[in-house]
């Protein structure tokens, strides 16, 4: 029997905080903003909506919502400098490496320096998110010689993103499905890159350095890149009488199939539905159906063998692939999508702010050891 005391080992089912924002019912399967079931907001709602929830914690008027909207949309110019670094950044670089840079540049053109006024640190949550959008398009076109798409003021936060990118405005179908995307991945709960940010606010350090700390930790393959490993499995595995053998081999080998299970959920992941709508009709406009084939042919399986469901990355990485957005932009448009989140976390946790300092249990030597002269060591 061992002698360590007992310790949740990542923290895992240990409570750090309070609050309102998002509850994750783990063994029910549901997930609410501000007591707002996600089905009725992706359902009732757009993004911009969801946003403002986050932020100010009620659901908007129509008047209110268009000031909201309109302050939003006034962020999105980014420093030249900020422009300048996304010009020269290298053609290979990861977005997300990009990204968190792109962020981190913020700090240094927020000329009121480490003020943490409420209202102030408000506006840099609208710049923050008002401009992550622009950086990921921008460093894409750039990094295809592309020219950068001029700012617009007229279209809805997915519809600019999407307009940036391909140079056109899309059509309203695609608008809604990235919309419904951004709102399902807008926040939840104590996530790793969530605690991340809420970690590094807590030392009154600033917004920008918090959500650099978000977007790196997003950056993971445990994490947000998920979504990222899925498209690279389904082409792994090239077609839909290849998946069987694959995931037999997989479960043989104890390999971890992505985008299957969850560290909160024990059931369906609630989110998962809407994008799997989402993909299946996708893929039937496009004519091209392999993929989401493949997919619910994976989650069968996975099902029947390990009872294990299909998570939000499962399907949000079929529903991107099908926009024609390029695999290495998942995890920023993740990161887009969960900025809403992240900083009405950093903003709820200034509110009522404690230092995060957990302790370790130490489990080296017990005893002074002596210090052999340098000589002498082995």
């Amino acid at each position: 029997m061992s002698d360590k005391p007992e310790y949740a080992k990542g923290l895992e089912g240990v409570i750090a905080n309070e609050s309102c924002l998002s509850d994750v019912q783990g063994q029910e399967g549901v997930l609410r903003y501000l007591g707002f079931n996600i089905q009725d907001l992706v359902e009732q709602c757009t993004f911009e909506e969801v946003m403002y929830l986050l932020h100010r914690r009620q659901l908007p008027t129509q008047g209110q919502l268009e000031v909201f909207t309109k302050n939003l949309r006034s962020h999105r110019h980014l420093p030249q400098g900020v422009i300048d670094f996304l010009k020269s950044a290298p053609k290979d670089a990861s977005p997300m490496d990009v990204l968190r840079t792109g962020v981190s540049m913020l700090g240094l053109y927020d000329q009121r320096g480490g003020d943490q006024d409420r209202s102030l640190n408000e506006s840099r949550a609208m710049a923050i998110c008002a401009t992550m959008p622009m950086m990921v398009a921008h460093f894409h076109r750039s990094r295809q010689g592309l020219e950068l798409m001029p700012v617009r003021d007229d279209l809805s936060e997915a519809a600019h993103f999407l307009y940036l990118m391909s140079g056109k405005v899309p059509g309203e179908e695609a608008t809604r499905t990235l919309d419904a995307a951004y709102t399902l991945h807008a926040d939840h709960g104590m996530n790793a890159s969530t605690f991340s940010a809420r970690v590094t606010v807590a030392t009154l350090s600033d917004l920008y350095s918090s959500i650099t700390s978000a977007i790196g930790t997003l950056k993971g393959p445990l994490h947000g890149g998920a979504n990222e490993g899925v498209i690279h499995m389904l082409q792994e595995i090239g077609s839909l009488d290849a998946v069987d053998a694959y995931i037999e081999d997989a479960l043989a080998n104890k390999k971890k199939i992505m985008g299957i299970g969850h560290r909160v959920y024990k059931v369906l992941d609630p989110r998962a539905p809407f994008l799997r709508k989402m993909a299946i009709k996708l893929t039937k406009e496009l004519g091209e159906s392999k993929w989401i084939d493949m997919s619910e042919r994976i989650a069968h399986l996975m099902k029947e063998r390990k009872d294990l469901n299909a998570n939000v990355d499962f399907y949000s990485a079929t529903v991107y692939y099908s926009l024609g957005i390029p695999t290495d932009l998942f995890t920023p448009i993740f990161a887009i999508a969960r900025a809403a989140g992240w900083t009405a976390q950093v903003l709820e946790q200034l509110d009522d702010n404690r230092l995060y300092r957990p302790l370790t249990l130490y489990t080296g030597p017990t005893t002074d050891q002596p210090i052999k002269p340098i000589g002498e060591r082995v």
